[in-house]
């Protein structure tokens, strides 16, 4: 009987386009780009694919097979499992990763709604003054006003239901996404001086091949895919029966490598051609990327100021599909958790997102001067959701699988709607690989926060 009343996606479309829009966000376009610069273009592309399509995959079917099993989001798919400490420990930590990031979420979101106005009200000018970015932050009413706005849309979107309002958005937004990133990334190419960027960033060159491409790929595609985030086990117990979900994954991974790679296409080129070759010290990771440096790219090319209307669409509609997703599991799982209607639920998430999202938006300046282990809130936020819970989240579900559901269980629910004809390479990544690239990836999150390697 609750299966029959738990809302479904329509079909494989409606899945694979939600899930793909919960994975490309902010993260494939401000941090891709400066990392497959900084890793040697091409070479660091081709080992992000190899690994999204073993690793990413392998953690993929498993988070969505538990919740296609449990019919519940994290915490109810790991109570169904086991009833051990596991079993309460696992599902909190895999759910309480999307409380904690979408607020800061809404916050970056709300800084991209505020460059997109500017745009079209014509002022692109305005926004490459030296020092605008940090003017905006700094100040307490403009961050939080656009901070707000972008979380009401959010929170709107989720109101509305999964088929109505998760779906509905995703299978719009996800397609002009990707025609926005194709448009930018040709026009992006075709610049003077840009070829030797699309060599740059397509062609492997092995000489460039390192420990730290690896490590900085696989931190990268962990984070791109929305693996521990509580997603796809939401995403899963909303997943019909019948939907193949090997090619379903497949799918998910595709569109976000695309779109990794249409990112670096839009951003690498672009650098080089208004660099003149030279991107040393021109091409940084995070926001400095996305609210200084390609403005003022955009500010130096015919037709920029349509470039970067187009472009911050582009930004906001990544943004927004993510921060909904989020939200979708946190929601789910308060619905699930605490017996709450879609519209409580949701009440409780928007006080949550007003004060967690308030403390990271005002930490650049009412707030300034406190800190969190030396770091801003939402420096600090990122750190303990990104870094460590995360990673740590992820071993779970492995362990998960191994101690209670067993690898035969998943492939029986895999075989149900797919061939799996993958089925003995997730078994090896899952037994032997997945907890050691795992804890590479914990421990190196780690010290690039605390500065002492840097990715």
């Amino acid at each position: 009987m609750e299966e029959k009343k738990r809302a479904k996606f329509s079909g494989n479309l409606g899945y694979v386009l939600a899930t793909a829009g919960s994975a490309v966000g902010l993260g494939n376009i401000w941090r891709f780009p400066y990392l497959a610069a900084k890793y040697g273009g091409g070479i660091f592309i081709l080992i992000y694919i190899i690994l999204g399509v073993t690793f990413g995959y392998t953690l993929i079917i498993s988070e969505t097979v538990l919740g296609r099993i449990s019919r519940k989001s994290p915490i109810g798919a790991f109570k169904h499992f086991s009833q051990s400490r596991l079993g309460r420990v696992g599902g909190w930590l895999n759910a309480i990763v999307p409380v904690i990031i979408v607020p800061y979420y809404c916050v970056i979101g709300g800084w991209v709604l505020r460059y997109l106005t500017e745009y079209i009200v014509g002022n692109s000018e305005k926004v490459v003054r030296e020092g605008y970015f940090t003017d905006f932050i700094t100040s307490a009413s403009g961050s939080e006003v656009f901070f707000l706005l972008f979380s009401m849309i959010t929170l709107l979107v989720v109101v509305l239901g999964v088929n109505a309002g998760v779906e509905r958005i995703s299978t719009l937004m996800m397609p002009v996404l990707m025609i926005l990133a194709a448009l930018i990334a040709v026009y992006s190419i075709t610049r003077p001086g840009a070829l030797e960027g699309v060599r740059y960033a397509l062609v492997p060159d092995f000489s460039k091949f390192s420990f730290m491409t690896v490590v900085a790929a696989m931190g990268q595609m962990f984070y791109s895919l929305s693996i521990a985030m509580g997603i796809l086990y939401t995403f899963g117990s909303y997943m019909k029966r019948d939907v193949d979900i090997e090619r379903s994954t497949y799918q998910v991974a595709i569109v976000d490598s695309l779109v990794a790679i249409l990112a670096v296409l839009m951003v690498i080129p672009s650098i080089f051609a208004f660099a003149d070759g030279d991107v040393s010290g021109k091409l940084n990771a995070g926001p400095a990327l996305l609210f200084i440096s390609l403005p003022n790219v955009f500010a130096d090319m015919a037709g920029g100021k349509i470039v970067g209307i187009l472009f911050f669409v582009m930004v906001l509609f990544a943004a927004l599909t993510s921060s909904i997703a989020l939200l979708e599991s946190t929601v789910s799982t308060l619905e699930d958790e605490f017996h709450l209607g879609r519209k409580g639920a949701s009440a409780v998430m928007a006080l949550v997102i007003v004060v967690l999202g308030s403390l990271s938006s005002l930490g650049y300046n009412l707030l300034s001067d406190m800190r969190l282990l030396g770091m801003q809130f939402l420096d600090f936020f990122d750190f303990l959701s990104n870094s460590v819970l995360m990673p740590i989240g992820a071993m779970a579900t492995c362990i998960l699988i191994f101690r209670c559901v067993g690898i035969a269980a998943v492939t029986e629910e895999v075989e149900r709607s797919s061939k799996f004809g993958s089925k003995r390479m997730y078994a090896i990544i899952l037994k032997y690989l997945a907890p050691v690239l795992l804890g590479i990836i914990l421990v190196s999150s780690v010290l690039n926060t605390l500065g002492i390697i840097a990715i």
